[in-house]
């Protein structure tokens, strides 16, 4: 009466490998989910990155504001009739 009993169990564990292990299993599946949610939230950081860059890109084809700003703030720039001031500061 073992016998049938064992061999019926071994043909379950045959039956359920691929289902859990296999190309198409349980354990592929999850794996494959949690690389799609790390690369939505990859892409969704770019997304707002991109969002960012499509702002700063309208803003400096509209308007001279932009472009003021920038010129004053990375290169320095003043405007006729404006005083520049620098303060020196002191090292720690």
């Amino acid at each position: 009466m073992r016998w049938p009993v064992l061999v019926l169990v071994v043909l379950i564990v045959l039956l359920q490998y691929p289902l859990w292990f296999g190309r198409g299993g349980w354990y592929r599946v999850w794996e494959l989910d949690r690389q799609l949610q790390a690369q939505r939230d990859v892409n969704q950081k770019l997304e707002q990155r991109n969002a960012g860059l499509d702002a700063e890109v309208r803003d400096l084809k509209s308007g001279y504001d932009a472009i003021e700003e920038r010129a004053r703030f990375e290169l320095g720039f003043i405007k006729d009739g404006e005083i520049f001031v620098q303060t020196p500061q002191k090292n720690p």
